[in-house]
């Protein structure tokens, strides 16, 4: 049966984009829709300041008149700048299990790129590395966590079959909450508090955490910026994220340490898992999906690490090792009895070193993918 493309042009062809992964994937026991209100807003210029610094489109595939593949592609302008590249990305690339789909899909993306002056395709990958980056190839029994990818396992060879090749892994860790903290590991708090004269912040409510929004985003910028995707926020941006995560965690779970003189030198923000609330509430808020969310963060016993930084010159200084036991020692208190790691880059050795010592185990498996073009 033949495939047509189609561009997204309207505010109809949109919907049809949003909605088509639970047409797709609805039967499939680990697959969590987005929060649909989060995903209007990521298409809306007002609510997404990255539209309006980089060129995007979305495509389409009928078959027989029935929506049955999507895919995004995104002209990066401020990382291409940044780091001297032409470089295009796709993303959000969902569709039956059908060489012919993808082909259809794909190469829409490729021949956009290409007139765009694209020398390089990269994807999954959205405008930041804050989207969901790459594939799922490993670990598919496992619920996806806030803000990383679900997917069926057959995506990967239809990737592949198109000539992509593997550019870089993001993988997650499980790691067991302990009971008792590892005796090393309080030698280290110790010594850390001592030595480098800090103090650490702990929170009650959500409103004692609006003074650190800003200077968060600040350290996450000076810190985050090596990271492959990763592109500095303005102040818009920070509060964009902000608006958007603030409602849902709980200030309980972040921690950051101030120095003498009361600058913010590191912090850690996690959450307790909501992903099987989100699949209860089938990805809507209102008007019951709230409590069924709030509901399963309740219940969990995993927990979600998100964020974490260290300023520079604080590194290798024992901060992680406060900010970890403060972490663990609310995390027990909640009842909470292992954590996942969000993705950490394959290639990040130090930070898999910290959480393989802490007894890391790998379970998920992230995938990035690269054509020549």
């Amino acid at each position: 049966m033949s495939v047509e493309i189609k561009t997204v042009t309207n505010k109809s062809d949109l919907r049809e984009f949003i909605f088509l992964p639970s047409k797709l994937y609805s039967d499939r026991p680990t697959w969590v829709p987005p929060m649909y209100m989060d995903e209007w807003k990521f298409y809306n210029p007002k609510e997404n300041t990255s539209l309006a610094h980089c060129e995007s489109i979305q495509f389409l595939a009928y078959q027989n008149n029935e929506c049955v593949g999507r895919i995004m592609g995104i002209i990066p302008h401020p990382y291409n700048r940044l780091k001297n590249e032409r470089t295009a990305r796709f993303f959000q690339l969902e569709c039956k299990d059908d060489t012919a789909i993808s082909h259809l899909l794909l190469n829409a993306v490729e021949k956009w790129a290409i007139q765009r002056g694209s020398t390089i395709l990269i994807g999954p990958f959205g405008f930041s590395d804050k989207d969901p980056q790459g594939l799922q190839v490993e670990g598919f029994d496992h619920l996806p966590v806030i803000a990383t990818p679900t997917n069926p396992p057959y995506l990967e060879k239809l990737v592949v079959n198109e000539g992509f090749s593997k550019l870089l892994d993001c993988i997650s860790y499980n790691l067991p909450i302990p009971t008792v903290i590892p005796e090393f590991y309080n030698h280290i708090y110790e010594r850390a508090i001592r030595n480098n004269n800090v103090r650490v912040v702990e929170f009650k409510k959500r409103s004692e955490l609006k003074p650190y929004i800003v200077p968060v985003f600040r350290l996450i910028n000076e810190t985050y910026k090596d990271l492959f995707g990763f592109i500095p926020m303005e102040e818009a941006e920070m509060f964009e994220m902000a608006k958007k995560y603030l409602p849902v965690l709980n200030p309980a779970f972040v921690k950051i340490i101030l120095d003498s003189k009361n600058e913010l030198i590191a912090f850690v923000i996690a959450m307790p898992d909501m992903s099987k609330g989100i699949q209860k509430a089938k990805g809507k808020l209102f008007p019951f999906g709230f409590i069924h969310i709030l509901s399963s963060a309740k219940k969990t016993q995993q927990l979600d690490l998100l964020l974490g930084a260290v300023k520079e010159e604080y590194q290798g200084r024992g901060l992680t090792s406060i900010l970890g036991i403060k972490l663990m020692n609310t995390a027990r208190k909640h009842g909470l009895t292992y954590m996942d790691s969000h993705l950490i880059l394959e290639t990040n050795l130090k930070m898999r070193a910290e959480v393989e010592r802490l007894g890391g185990k790998i379970y998920k498996r992230y995938r990035v993918y690269m054509k020549v073009l």
